[in-house]
């Protein structure tokens, strides 16, 4: 059996190609760009483009289709039709969609990007069509009528999840800014997906909860969590997990350094973070907000000298964050897994998480689980930190990728997902 994998961007760092190349499973990865370091797009765009991590070193030899100047033209149109967050996002997911099945009609049916073994009459029943959620209804309508087997790859937990961020939106609405729920041909166009897939794959227990409440059949839910390779960055080796010492006690000179990075919003939970940051004003703590900012105010919410903005890093930046922080937090109010989890434990980072997420933290093992993302139980639990740097020493020395959690162990549950479809 082989797999056909249909990825819009650079999401997991290519991790499920990347698992099933390495097993012989990968017949060809479909995406929207691939810019090897050595392409004319590479050198004119420069290490500064948004194209720099569309490559992975690992998959330099696999089949790869992607559409580098379909995408250029359509981001330039797109930028100058409308700037509206959500037409933009449609029309992207849309363009992908139809790149994609045409790519499907013109090019397989010739056997083209599969391997040589592949006989047309082998083809349907031996190929499994996998794509993530919000782009894949045009690929699975085509695959459907071929006879191949479909995998939906659901990065959230879906309307749940929109349930949950409208709720704090009408919380917080100082803070909400230009948020705005999905239109209802989004969720429309989803549950086609998920008819229309032979299996769905979620990366945690709380995004299946919400599937399952959104009336998603459980039988058709199958819980892989994402997979992170600690010595490897899009095929470039980064730097040993750090063996961290914290000072004896920590002081306005040397405040606790606690690290929030990614999407600065609602959804994160940011607006009990902030809360919980006013709480501990007269504490040694700093708060570091790294990442693209998605509230209003933000720089008028809480008190400067205690929260210091950085807006958004590249990744190499992002790893300097992971290494000079003393812990990272991560109140979400609903992730699909939080992979920043993953890549703070590579750094040595113990973790306060809530429970809505990815199960990374073992809770006073390698991090603090809150028992609710509530500013009450944040203050606490950073609070604990503060008073005991010795046990800090104690969950970074727990900390790290464990097995579950590797590109092996994501081969191997895919690679049994496979034999049952």
């Amino acid at each position: 059996m082989k797999w056909l994998c249909c990825q819009l961007g650079a999401r997991e760092h290519y991790a499920i190609p990347r698992a099933l190349f390495r097993i012989g499973m990968l017949g060809s990865l479909v995406t929207d760009a691939w810019v090897p370091p050595s392409s004319l797009l590479a050198k004119v765009c420069g290490r500064s483009s948004k194209f720099r991590h569309r490559f992975h070193s690992e998959l330099r030899d696999a089949r790869v289709k992607a559409f580098n100047s379909s995408l250029v033209l359509f981001e330039m149109l797109a930028g100058a039709r409308d700037s509206r967050v959500w037409p933009k996002i449609l029309a992207r997911n849309r363009w992908f969609q139809r790149k994609v099945a045409s790519f499907l009609r013109s090019h397989l049916r010739k056997r083209a990007w599969l391997p040589r073994s592949f006989t047309l009459s082998t083809l349907n029943s031996q190929l499994v069509l996998c794509s993530y959620s919000y782009t894949a209804l045009e690929p699975f309508r085509y695959a459907k009528s071929r006879g191949w087997k479909t995998l939906l790859v659901q990065i959230d937990p879906g309307p749940e999840e929109e349930r949950v961020v409208g709720e704090e939106t009408a919380r917080e609405p100082e803070l909400a800014g230009k948020w705005h729920p999905a239109p209802n041909e989004y969720w429309a166009f989803w549950r086609e997906e998920c008819k229309l897939a032979d299996r769905i794959v979620v990366n945690s227990e709380w995004s299946r909860e919400g599937l399952v409440r959104g009336g998603v059949p459980v039988e058709k839910i199958s819980i892989i969590p994402l997979a992170y390779e600690p010595g490897v960055s899009s095929g470039r080796l980064i730097e040993p997990r750090l063996q961290r010492r914290y000072p004896d006690r920590f002081t306005s000179e040397r405040p606790l350094r606690a690290l929030f990075l990614g999407l600065v919003n609602l959804r994160k939970g940011v607006a009990r973070l902030l809360e919980a940051a006013r709480i501990l004003r007269d504490e040694p703590v700093e708060f570091w907000m790294v990442g693209p900012v998605e509230i209003a105010n933000a720089g008028t919410v809480t008190d400067a000298g205690r929260v210091k903005w950085f807006g958004p890093v590249t990744r190499n930046q992002a790893a300097g964050f992971y290494r000079n922080a003393d812990l990272f937090i991560l109140p979400t109010l609903s992730d699909g897994f939080a992979i920043t989890q993953l890549e703070a434990q590579a750094h040595g980072l113990p973790v306060i998480a809530s429970k809505n997420c990815g199960k990374v933290v073992e809770n006073g093992l390698n991090g603090i689980i809150l028992d609710e993302p509530s500013a009450a139980c944040i203050a606490y639990a950073v609070r604990d930190c503060i008073a005991s740097p010795d046990r800090l020493e104690k969950l970074a020395s727990a900390s790290g990728v464990r097995d579950k959690f590797t590109i092996e162990a994501l081969a191997n549950q895919l690679q049994r997902l496979g034999a049952i479809l």
